[in-house]
């Protein structure tokens, strides 16, 4: 059997701009106009909520945590907040990723940070109160956290340690910053974000059986993800995988031959997940009005895309679809969920031949597991992004979407969530049985 391919070994050595992946190996320069830049695109959301909203309050509901919707203006705070306690205020940040949990720190710009922005400190509930800094304290806040996270770059050493935390504060915000798009999403209001176009479809591409290794070893070189390192060797048989993701076209037949009515399509626990959901439900969240499908030319879908009501492209990817909703399409169309070595393998070898990705996240078969040699970082223990406790129950997603900062597109890149999610922007796409 022949050697496992390994991405880590075809990436790209240097990296070539502040949008490349290869920001995640990037040194103190490219670093710096990297974390200016997602500074600035922080600010602009900000003021583009601002403009939505016709307030500098930045006035949003209060709505149950499940929604993920938070004030705007905290959101950003703790932006600022995060870069400042695990660079500024961290005097074990030279350990990199080897830094403990609690390292010792430092007090902060603002004696009340911690009480403001410190999710551990500051409950979901309490993210609303008045008591919170309002925009213009927050984006002094923004600019001289940014100023003193510069300022201690220029003399970091360029070694992985040196550069871990800085390189972890850059994509920590590029999460935040999609966090705020899909808020808007969920709240109807019109940032000027626009889906661009898709190609048309394409069949289903077949591809060979292939040794394949996932992961990051803890020697290789570059930011990662804690979830993302380890590594597993796997023997993938060959498999037919859609060329892109599940479009509405192909969704809007499920719906049209009763889908959502008919539990033998969907695992238990989905038809569980489909009782919780308000009115019924017999489409993917936003979709207002899903059209008959007639003569396999697929049906009309009207979907709400920040606060306006829009006609889907029939070969746009289906959107907002939770796990489950995947998982009873794959049922029902006579296929599967991909699994994430299938889609990994196709993203870096049939590129060429029509596999298209980065239009939505795409959730993959089976749970996310720890790949071997795994260990928790300092920063996710702990938070919303620790893997250790979803190990076994969340489900992995693969891909980007249109709202994912470019530096933060890659095959390898692996994220997760739990099943029944739908806010974010997912979608799927399957492999034949």
């Amino acid at each position: 059997m022949s050697a496992p391919f390994d991405p880590a070994s075809s990436a790209v050595a240097v990296p070539h701009g502040i949008d490349s992946f290869d920001v995640r190996r990037a040194g103190r320069d490219l670093l710096s106009l990297a974390l200016i830049d997602a500074r600035n695109h922080t600010l602009h959301l900000l003021s583009l909520y601002e403009r939505a909203l016709s307030s500098v309050t930045l006035p949003v509901p209060h709505l149950d945590a499940a929604q993920r919707v938070l004030p705007p203006i905290w959101l950003a705070g703790h932006i600022g907040w995060f870069a400042e306690w695990w660079i500024g205020r961290n005097t074990q940040r030279a350990f990199g990723a080897q830094c403990p949990s609690r390292p010792t720190r430092l007090a902060a710009i603002d004696p009340n940070a911690d009480g403001w922005w410190d999710p551990q400190q500051r409950p979901f509930d309490a993210r609303w109160s008045p008591d919170v800094p309002g925009i213009e304290q927050t984006r002094a806040y923004l600019l001289e956290t940014m100023e003193s996270t510069l300022e201690l770059l220029e003399n970091a050493a360029e070694t992985e340690a040196g550069l871990y935390f800085y390189r972890l504060a850059l994509f920590h915000e590029d999460l935040r910053g999609e966090q705020l798009v899909v808020m808007a999403q969920t709240l109807g209001l019109p940032l000027g974000v626009q889906r661009p176009p898709v190609a048309a479809a394409r069949d289903a591409l077949a591809l060979p059986a292939t040794p394949w290794q996932l992961g990051l070893g803890l020697t290789d070189t570059g930011f990662a993800f804690a979830q993302e390192r380890g590594r597993s060797e796997v023997m993938v048989p060959e498999f037919e995988i859609d060329a892109q993701p599940v479009t509405w076209n192909q969704y809007v037949e499920f719906v049209d031959d009763g889908g959502y009515d008919r539990p033998e399509f969907w695992h238990p626990d989905g038809l569980a997940w489909l009782a919780t959901q308000t009115e019924g439900r017999r489409a993917p969240r936003h979709v207002e009005q899903l059209g008959v499908a007639r003569q396999g030319t697929g049906g009309s879908v009207l979907q709400r895309r920040f606060g306006t009501t829009l006609r889907a492209a029939g070969h746009d990817s289906a959107m907002h679809v939770s796990w489950w909703e995947a998982d009873a399409w794959a049922r029902w169309a006579g296929r599967r969920i991909a699994t994430e070595v299938e889609w990994e393998i196709a993203a870096h070898t049939a590129a060429g031949r029509g596999f298209r990705w980065a239009d939505v996240h795409e959730w993959t078969a089976g749970t996310l597991r720890p790949w071997t040699g795994f260990q928790p970082d300092p920063w996710s223990a702990g938070s919303e992004f620790d893997p250790v406790p979803m190990f076994g129950q969340a489900r992995v997603l693969r891909g980007a979407s249109f709202a994912t900062r470019a530096r933060l597109r890659s095959p390898r890149r692996r994220d997760f969530a739990m099943p029944g999610r739908d806010e974010g922007f997912f979608g799927f796409r399957t492999c034949a049985l």
